[in-house]
Formats: C-alpha cells, sequence, structure tokens
C-alpha cells in the first residue's frame, strides 16, 4: 500500500504568506535588475548608529556601498511585467517551505506535482500540469535524509525530460556531497564528481547551488553552474547590529576555511582576520591546537560554510573565549546540526548563531541563541536573472 504526498500551491496571488519557524523577520533581498520592462526603485542599506559607550563612537561594520542596493519590498509581481508563461517552479519534499518563499517572491505558484512513496521505498513523480516548451526551477536540497532527496531530485528531473520541458535547472540549496571532492587517502570515492554525473545524465541543463564547500566542485559538472554565495544575507542582518568596526574581528574555524573568512572581513569594514589552528584525527573529530591572530576584547564572528556535529566551531569558540574574546557569533551557510551538534551550540560559547534556510529548521533544532535568516529572495533574484539572461554576479557585487 503507497503513501502519497501532493504538495500544495499557494491558493491566490493575493494571499499572505507566513514565514517558517525560525525565519528572519527581516526582508533582505530587494528586487534590482538590468531588464528595461522592470520598475526598479533604491533604497540604501545602513545600520544604525548607537550613542557612544564608554566615549568611544559606534561605527557601523559595513561601509556604504559595500551591499547591492536593493529595493525593500514584500511582494513584487505589481512591479514586474513579463511574460511568465514559460517559467514553472516545481519543488520535491526535502524543503517545500523555502520553495513556496521564493515563488512568492517572484510572484507564482508553485507547480503542481505528485511525490509519492511506495511501500518499499521507491520514489514516485507525476507532474500534474504541462512543462511542454517551459523553462522548468526544480527546488530540491540533498539535506538529510541526503540519499532519498538526491534520489527525488533525479526523478524529478527525468518526469520533466520526459515531459518535454524546455530547460531543466536543478536549483540545489545544499549540494550534500560537496565535502567527498578530493582524494585524502587511497581507494577513496570522490562522491561530489559521482552525484554531479548522476544529475547531469538525469537530464538536468542547469544547476544553481549555495556556498558549495569547495568551488572546484563546479568543475565537477559538464553542466552551467551559477554559484551562488549567501554571504549578502549574513552581512544584511549583521549590519543591524551595534557592533563597533574598531571592535570586530572575523575569524575562520580551520586553515581551509582562510578565504571565505578573508572575503568576509573585506566587506566588514575591512576587519581583521583570524585563524584557528586544528588538527582532524577522523571524520567530524577535531582538535583545536592554537589561535593565529588577536581577539582580546574583541567580538569574533566565526564564519563557515556549514554547521555539521559543530565539533570545530565549539572548539574553535572556547578557544577565543580563553584568549579574550569578549563575544563569540558562529554565522554559516548550511545548519546541518547533526547530534550532538545543539548540545555544543547551546552551552553558552555563542552569544549568537547565525544561519540560513538552504536546509529546512526543525523544533528539535532550536534553542535561545539561533536565528535563521531566509535566501529566498537571493535565489529568486538568481532565478529571474538566469532566465532573462542576464548576470547573475551582479548580485554580490
Amino acid at each position: 500500500m503507497a503513501s502519497s504526498l501532493v504538495l500544495p500551491s499557494p491558493s491566490s496571488a493575493s494571499t499572505s504568506y507566513s514565514t517558517p519557524l525560525f525565519s528572519s523577520s527581516r526582508s533582505f533581498l530587494t528586487h534590482k535588475s538590468f531588464v528595461p520592462k522592470r520598475t526598479r526603485l533604491r533604497t540604501s542599506v545602513n545600520c544604525e548608529i548607537s550613542e557612544p559607550v564608554n566615549g568611544k563612537p559606534r561605527v557601523p561594520i559595513i561601509n556604504d556601498g559595500t551591499l547591492p542596493k536593493f529595493l525593500q519590498a514584500s511582494r513584487l509581481q505589481n512591479s514586474v511585467s513579463r511574460n511568465n508563461n514559460r517559467l514553472k517552479i516545481f519543488t520535491g519534499t526535502a524543503n517545500p517551505s523555502l520553495s513556496q518563499e521564493i515563488a512568492w517572491y517572484m510572484g507564482f505558484e508553485l507547480g503542481k506535482v505528485k511525490i509519492k512513496r511506495f511501500a518499499d521505498g521507491e520514489i514516485y513523480v507525476q507532474l500534474q500540469e504541462s512543462v511542454r516548451g517551459c523553462d522548468v526551477y526544480l527546488v530540491q536540497s540533498t539535506c538529510p535524509p541526503a540519499n532519498e532527496n538526491l534520489m527525488e531530485l533525479l526523478v524529478m528531473i527525468d518526469a520533466c525530460r520526459r515531459a518535454s520541458a524546455k530547460t531543466i535547472t536543478a536549483v540545489i540549496p545544499y549540494f550534500g556531497y560537496a565535502r567527498a571532492d578530493r582524494k585524502t587517502q587511497g581507494r577513496e570515492s570522490i562522491g561530489a564528481k559521482l552525484v554531479a554525473n548522476l544529475i547531469t545524465e538525469a537530464g538536468a541543463d542547469r544547476v544553481l547551488a549555495c556556498d558549495l564547500h569547495s568551488g572546484q566542485s563546479m568543475g565537477y559538472f559538464d553542466i552551467p553552474v551559477d554559484h551562488v554565495y549567501c554571504q549578502p544575507v549574513v552581512l544584511d542582518y549583521l549590519a543591524s547590529k551595534k557592533i563597533s568596526s574598531d571592535d570586530l574581528v572575523v575569524v575562520s574555524p580551520d586553515v581551509g576555511g582562510v578565504a571565505r573568512a578573508r572575503a568576509f572581513a573585506k566587506k566588514l569594514s575591512d576587519a581583521p582576520l583570524a585563524i584557528v589552528d586544528k588538527r582532524r584525527h577522523g571524520h567530524n573529530v577535531a582538535e583545536v591546537m592554537n589561535l593565529i591572530g588577536d581577539v582580546k576584547g574583541k567580538v569574533a564572528v566565526m564564519v563557515d560554510d556549514m554547521i555539521d556535529t559543530a565539533g570545530t566551531i565549539a572548539k574553535g569558540a572556547a578557544l577565543l573565549h580563553q584568549e579574550g574574546a569578549r563575544e563569540v557569533y558562529a554565522c554559516c551557510t548550511h545548519a546541518v546540526f547533526s547530534p550532538p551538534a545543539i548540545e555544543r551550540l547551546s552551552s553558552g560559547l555563542f552569544q549568537e548563531v547565525i544561519v540560513t534556510n538552504t536546509i529546512p529548521a526543525i523544533e528539535k533544532n532550536c534553542f535561545p541563541q539561533l536565528t535563521v535568516l531566509s535566501v529566498a529572495n537571493l535565489l529568486g533574484e538568481t532565478i529571474w536573472r538566469v532566465h532573462d539572461d542576464c548576470s547573475v554576479s551582479s548580485i554580490f557585487q
């Protein structure tokens, strides 16, 4: 006996959409385009400057002009004039709330699709509307359970290809096999390349992914890859914090993340950089050795692409406190949160843990210091630009 799941679509264009649990109330990204038909409104993003503390003025941590000047808007279909008949968005079961936010931002309803599991676990997908000649965007993270969600994405791609879709873009907010991107020991597989081959052979024409573990993973695909960086979402949120630029230091939790942390620090008024040196003795096991840089009396912002078991970032935070850091913030894109991550993150080491909703937030992973920011507007804007053949990289400049 098969159990089925039919994903609902918003009832009408005027229906208000409630943000999912733990989402930030701030609407980050706003709409800018190089398409002449689209209305372009502009507002600047500035952080609030508070009163001086102990005679020391508070300076915004983000320089003027660092972030793209998108307009702050809630619903944009009234200011968008397009031919939308050939663009369809479908979602899998991995993160339907994010998919609905993306469709809401773009002024669409999600495409109707029937997804069910047979009694033996096999996945069945049937599109409930025509996609012949359409540009189809399939939103599906390969988050836990990674293998089921990956297989579901492959079956959805195959269904669209056999339904004569013009182009198929796999929108993968979290690409789960990106860590298996090289051989560090003998007789290891390179899972990222294998998954790239599977997605390509299934029939995808393009991939849109957020914050890959390493940029080299793009080279594993034989189709175009748009690599979306979620830094602007976190930067916009940090701009609302009353932190003096003189008190700020950006910390890389390991040597491999130095380039990511340096780029992040550059946009925070060129903040100083510190590096945590660690030695890894096995998968999900990390040992912190020492700290390169000065954090004494400063607000440390640790930046990483993902938090899995939180071993690396928790031990790094403990070291920062030992070295005299006043507060420690953790920022990452992908909140994998495998046990015992919640216990480590909620132990009092962090002032705040800032993540995005590329992986859906679930209630059991809630703790007081957690802040979840939505990347729906960022992905919605990227999809528009891919569809309009506009520059995607200009979003992040």
